[in-house]
């Protein structure tokens, strides 16, 4: 399931379909049935990947200017090596002496305040979040917790529970409580006392209703209800208030992490604070599934002496290895200041289109992460969003939308997106802007 809301673009074979491609749809939907959804009014069959570039059947390249997973690039071949060198070694769990998983739990760990010293490790976001919520409650004795009203942080069912961008179709817990993005449209300029001041009401009013605050989770740049990165700093007096009220601070960087914001490693680097548990996932192996958190100790002490974790796949051998490799390659090639130089100029530029495009109003980014509202006089319009998110597919880049409107379109890039990649986005975008 994707972490967007895009009314009016997932609509499988509505578009121009060729026989071959309405046939594999058809094939879809009977073997996959009908919760799964396709990208775009005319879905992409795709077949290969290099760098920012995805292809298509007919050898047609798209521009990828949406994937994080694949942080690094698609098919990155010094990942893929270290991949299939430590596959044809060994490839087994963390429950024996392993010198990979180590060393990259070290490189990890290296990368966080000292504060953060304990690594766990898990297949896929979704479960990294489950676990830490786990430890949340078995630390505070708690179960309440605080999401932001769009938020997406997984698949299972407790996490399920605390992501409304699913809709009414999954229910949220009665322990859940939400408040609503940090948009200054919402708290006006006192952004980070008014964000304090939405947590410190919602677990009031989860005290009141006998549920225990455990923890607030967010997305650290809010990419969901989207993408709001600044001011910097803003984020600290909301932990602070989720302290207060005797819970936890949990960041997801699935999205935020590994170089994204093009200042630091992780997005809460940006608010000068310090988690109690921070989760990350498949951009960690560029797709491979490794994912998983980094935890104070104190916090995690009374889980792991009642608790006896594993995970047969997370953290094994490949996977370190092939994480280890994904460090090698942002180090390497300079990945995180290219976030930043090429971030910086792609936002300028769609700010430069958004006063020759009067219906795109604000642009909110951090380096290689953007989130741009449509809106049509001073309204946010969906169905116009879905319009260019399908306008670009047609001119073979590829974004997508998100936000509780479905209004915003969302750019987030591989860290390999260069300067020539950016005017190509630019360029296709004056386009489509010009013809809707």
């Amino acid at each position: 399931m994707s972490r967007d809301t895009m009314p009016n673009a997932y609509v499988a074979g509505k578009g121009d379909l060729s026989p071959g491609d309405q046939a594999l749809v058809a094939r879809r939907q009977k073997a996959l049935g009908p919760a799964y959804r396709l990208f775009y009014e005319t879905p992409v069959h795709l077949v290969r990947g290099e760098g920012v570039w995805l292809y298509d059947k007919d050898g047609k390249a798209y521009l990828d200017a949406y994937n994080n997973v694949a942080c690094v690039g698609h098919c990155h071949p010094r990942v893929v090596a270290a991949m299939a060198a430590q596959a044809a070694t060994l490839a087994t769990h963390t429950r024996y002496l392993h010198d990979g998983i180590l060393g990259y739990a070290e490189r990890l760990l290296a990368t966080f305040p000292a504060a953060l010293s304990h690594a766990m490790f898990t297949c896929t976001g979704s479960e990294a979040n489950d676990l830490a919520l786990r430890i949340a409650r078995e630390h505070t004795g708690g179960t309440g917790v605080i999401v932001t009203e769009n938020a997406y942080h997984g698949v299972t069912s407790s996490i399920a529970e605390l992501s409304p961008s699913f809709g009414a179709g999954v229910p949220l817990g009665a322990h859940v409580r939400t408040i609503p993005a940090p948009d200054p449209r919402h708290y006006g300029q006192d952004l980070g006392a008014g964000f304090a001041a939405a947590v410190t009401a919602a677990a009031a009013d989860l005290s009141r209703h006998g549920i225990r605050p455990a923890a607030f989770l967010v997305d650290t740049i809010f990419s969901s209800d989207g993408v709001f990165a600044d001011p910097k700093g803003f984020l600290a007096p909301a932990v602070e208030a989720i302290r207060d009220a005797g819970g936890l601070f949990i960041a997801d960087e699935v999205q935020p992490g590994f170089a994204r914001t093009g200042e630091a490693m992780w997005g809460f680097m940006r608010h000068g604070i310090t988690p109690d548990i921070v989760t990350m996932g498949k951009p960690m192996g560029n797709g491979y599934p490794i994912a998983g958190l980094v935890v104070r100790p104190e916090v995690v002490a009374g889980f792991g002496s009642k608790v006896r974790y594993f995970n047969t796949f997370g953290g094994n051998a490949v996977a370190a290895a092939t994480a280890n490799a994904v460090f090698d390659v942002i180090a390497e090639e300079g990945l995180m200041e290219n976030a930043r130089v090429t971030g910086a100029y792609l936002a300028d530029g769609l700010r430069a289109l958004g006063t020759r495009h009067g219906v795109l109003a604000e642009v909110r980014a951090a380096g290689l992460f953007a989130g741009v509202d449509v809106e049509r006089d001073g309204a946010p319009d969906a169905a116009l969003a879905a319009r260019i998110v399908n306008g670009l597919r047609e001119r073979r880049v590829l974004i997508s939308a998100t936000g509780k409107a479905g209004n915003i379109l969302k750019i987030r890039p591989p860290l390999t997106f260069g300067r020539e990649n950016a005017d190509l986005l630019l360029e296709r975008l004056d386009e489509v802007l010009a013809a809707v």
